[in-house]
């Protein structure tokens, strides 16, 4: 067995971009004194997709580049040097190699394929000398915790929450390891990328903004504890969520827990401090309650495979689906008959954000209103929006499009939900400026 000192460990970072409560951090920094980083931009994810759109767009890019910069500096602090490169990781994890005497990798476990994908073509290209340490280190429910084995998983949400409240434990917050990697003549000349580089155009910043934050851990623990403590807006999230302006009319934290810079768990603990310094009601229970929504899609995702992202869905069920063009670029340009729907739209084109109620609406109407293909809806979604969550997005998707895990496979009345949430029409006005609403 090696010595610590004659290990040299190296964190992969995907979706974990954070310090604090990270596993990967902490295994890394205990098990070796000398410690590198590494984060690559895969060119993959820049590509257009068969459906048109580029798989990231310039709000999400420019939100991961903040994280980036933001990782580094706090990795800078753990005297962990964080390479950065615009190539594939296989290509850039087996160059490192080369130059360091890597012995082990620690990375977040994944299972969704094109993720899965990439990290065996990784495996592939390294020494079989190297040792590769994964975790799940992104629900709020560990794995190994819940009640039930993947393939029991139940198809109804309130069954599955119902049991984890009663049976699960939350489990405590990795800690952050005070101690230092000991990094020596260790050379890192590697760049962060601008969007420019990533072959993506410049934002031009919107004054309706509902989402002005920056990426990174320490954005997110910022706004963790704005909300949370300065201004106690948690205390009344139940009654705001639905909101459609504004920074406050929810938690706004989906960014950060999407590509890993606050993680459920930290969330969860806060939530429980807020209880125990101020005040329990609906409202904090119900953030916990989006918390155990956000596990289920992955839980959903790891029972079910590749069938979150094929068109009959987990539930197998056909329908009639069109994939008509012309009604595809009127629903992403917000020029379909219905208002409420166009100003949604147009917000996402213009900021890479819209309200949760604003989803479930422009996806009903897209998947059953129009009859349109879901699978595109759903990369566009994907391309666009900041918070992409590949679980939560397609697992929302399905769900909208009657595919998935909605018993009821309802359909969203747009007319009554806008006269419901925007009774005054102040949002569509808001985003419908240029058109004759």
């Amino acid at each position: 067995m090696q010595n610590k000192q004659d290990k040299t460990s190296l964190i992969w970072f995907k979706n974990n971009l954070r310090t604090h409560d990270n596993i990967s951090v902490t295994k890394a920094l205990n098990n070796s004194e000398t410690v590198l980083a590494i984060y690559c931009f895969d060119p993959r994810d820049f590509a257009t997709t068969t459906y048109g759109f580029k798989k990231t767009e310039r709000f999400r890019a420019q939100f991961l580049i903040e994280t980036v910069k933001d990782l580094k500096i706090q990795l800078d602090k753990l005297n962990i040097p964080l390479f950065v490169y615009t190539e594939t990781p296989e290509r850039a994890i087996s160059n490192l190699i080369k130059d360091y005497p890597i012995t082990d990798i620690y990375y977040q476990k994944e299972w969704t394929s094109e993720e899965v994908s990439v990290i065996n073509q990784v495996k592939a290209s390294c020494s079989k000398s190297v040792t590769f340490n994964d975790d799940f280190d992104q629900f709020l429910f560990h794995p190994e915790d819940i009640p039930f084995q993947t393939e029991a998983l139940p198809n109804v949400f309130t069954q599955y929450r119902k049991q984890c409240e009663k049976h699960c434990k939350v489990r405590p917050i990795t800690e952050v390891i005070s101690a230092k990697a000991k990094n020596t003549n260790i050379t890192n000349n590697t760049t962060i990328p601008d969007l420019n580089d990533l072959g993506l155009e410049s934002i031009t910043l919107q004054p309706n903004n509902a989402f002005p934050f920056k990426g990174g851990q320490t954005e997110a623990l910022k706004r963790l504890n704005n909300y949370f403590f300065k201004t106690k807006k948690l205390g009344f999230y139940k009654k705001t969520r639905n909101g459609l302006i504004g920074t406050d009319f929810s938690s706004k934290f989906s960014p950060w827990l999407a590509n890993g810079s606050l993680s459920a768990k930290q969330i969860y603990f806060e939530v429980m401090r807020f209880e125990q310094l101020h005040f329990k009601n609906q409202s904090t229970y119900w953030l916990i309650f989006e918390l155990i929504w956000r596990d289920y899609f992955k839980y959903v995702s790891l029972k079910h495979g590749n069938h979150i992202f094929k068109l009959e869905g987990i539930l197998q069920k056909q329908y009639t689906w069109s994939s008509n063009s012309s009604k595809i670029q009127q629903w992403i340009d917000g020029n379909t008959p219905e208002p409420f729907v166009n100003a949604n739209m147009i917000e996402l084109k213009k900021t890479g954000w819209m309200s949760n109620r604003g989803r479930q609406n422009v996806a009903s109407y897209f998947a059953k209103t129009l009859q349109l293909d879901w699978r595109i809806g759903a990369s566009y979604f994907e391309s666009l929006l900041i918070d992409y969550d590949v679980h939560s997005n397609y697992g929302n998707w399905i769900y909208v499009a009657g595919v998935g895990n909605d018993p009821r496979d309802r359909v969203f009345n747009v007319k009554l939900q806008a006269q419901r949430y925007d009774a005054n029409g102040k949002y569509q006005r808001l985003w419908l400026q240029d058109t004759l609403f």
